[in-house]
């Protein structure tokens, strides 16, 4: 027989934490933002690495007779001599800092040194440098130093490039990032999201940038690679405080259509105020991406004063068209059912079975100068006439028994 044995307090309260930490770090898990400089790189993972403390850090190589070598991390590379120094390239903004391979975790380029004796080189951009990063300790052995050194410097035969490897400790890999993904207030631009990353100014909620009452409705761009672009699902959003801002998503983007370079898709961001406040409302608009971290940026909305949804602004008219057109309905109804009962039933023809009418031919009648027609003007020239339109009193007496006149006004 099988005895089940009921778990004790310890373990009962032991479970309920770690379903609480588990249900805790759901929710919590941030967009990657865009680092304050632009020292960082992305390792073969597509994991973050952000070497912002390293930058304008020395690195020294003797040339033992040829001209000193000088790396200022992130800024550029020069040697050092008794003639002067010479400027082997600068330190850039865009794709001068990636990955790797083999030994190599990183490769930094400089570029657009000094012009003399190599004029002519590399689309004239002047002496250029290329530093291997190396995470660790230098492959022969031969410098050892707690913030690294550089292993070999070696020029090519114009002088004028210089590659060089560098042994450093690595920093710590962030977050895995979604590259190529950008969210821009236009098709081909990237205001919000930049290759997966949240630009400054939407990480956080910014109440001098925030957008007006007035604007209903605001239009993103997004756009991922054709490869990966399957990966991105529907965005949700929320809004804090939750309650005085109706705020949803349409578009193709917010039903899941897959951006691309080619056809971006559109993600239409719909806030009506319902009640007016002092401080902006905080509008956050999360983008989940399967494997990567969730793409999420903020959106700051002012309410100065409370407004009417779209539906609300047309509901007397649609009342009023509804009210009509059921009016419109039994009227018919109720003609056809008169018509139908006064020709079968009482066995009137013509105008006589429209219902109705007999109410309308006694207002006439009512309104009219006289019963009989219209009158003859006593001073008319045709009076003592007594041709065809003269008819004995008799027949119009006949005739007025005989049949229904309509009178005229």
């Amino acid at each position: 027989m099988l005895l089940l044995r009921r778990p004790s307090n310890v373990q009962f309260l032991t479970c309920l934490s770690l379903h609480l930490l588990v249900a805790i770090q759901i929710p919590w898990s941030a967009s990657v933002v865009v680092p304050k400089s632009n020292c960082y790189a992305f390792d073969n993972t597509s994991r973050i690495v952000d070497y912002t403390e390293w930058i304008g850090h020395v690195f020294e190589y003797d040339g033992k007779g040829s001209p000193d070598l000088v790396v200022r991390f992130c800024k550029d590379v020069e040697t050092r001599s008794q003639q002067g120094y010479v400027d082997f390239g600068r330190y850039a903004t865009f794709n001068y800092f990636v990955s790797g391979s083999g030994n190599v975790n990183f490769v930094q380029g400089f570029y657009n040194g000094d012009l003399f004796t190599c004029e002519t080189t590399y689309d004239k951009m002047g002496r250029t440098a290329q530093v291997n990063i190396i995470c660790g300790k230098c492959l022969n052995g031969n410098c050892k130093g707690e913030l690294g050194c550089i292993c070999s410097v070696t020029y090519d035969s114009t002088m004028c490039r210089v590659l060089i490897e560098l042994a450093i400790p690595c920093e710590k890999s962030g977050l895995r990032v979604f590259e190529g993904f950008t969210v821009g207030f236009n098709p081909r631009s990237w205001e919000i999201v930049y290759n997966g990353l949240t630009q400054l100014g939407f990480e956080k909620a910014h109440p001098e940038f925030s957008f007006g009452t007035e604007q209903t409705h605001l239009s993103l761009y997004m756009t991922a690679r054709s490869t990966r672009s399957g990966l991105v699902g529907k965005p949700y959003v929320k809004v804090n405080p939750g309650n005085g801002l109706d705020a949803h998503l349409s578009g193709s983007g917010a039903h899941g259509n897959s951006p691309t370079t080619l056809s971006p898709t559109i993600l239409v961001v719909n806030w009506i105020c319902e009640k007016a406040r002092n401080t902006p409302y905080e509008v956050t608009i999360s983008i989940p991406v399967e494997g990567y971290e969730p793409i999420e940026f903020i959106l700051t909305k002012t309410c100065e004063y409370r407004q009417e949804k779209e539906g609300d602004s047309g509901s007397g008219w649609a009342t009023f068209g509804i009210f009509s057109c059921i009016f419109m309905v039994l009227s018919t109804a109720f003609c056809c059912g008169g018509f139908y009962y006064k020709s079968r039933v009482e066995r009137q023809r013509g105008l006589d079975a429209l219902p109705g009418m007999t109410i309308l031919s006694a207002c006439l009648e009512t309104v009219s100068s006289r019963g009989d027609g219209y009158p003859q003007a006593e001073n008319s020239p045709f009076v003592n006439q007594t041709t065809w339109d003269h008819v004995p009193v008799s027949t119009q007496t006949k005739q007025r028994t005989s049949e229904r006149k309509y009178g005229s006004i």
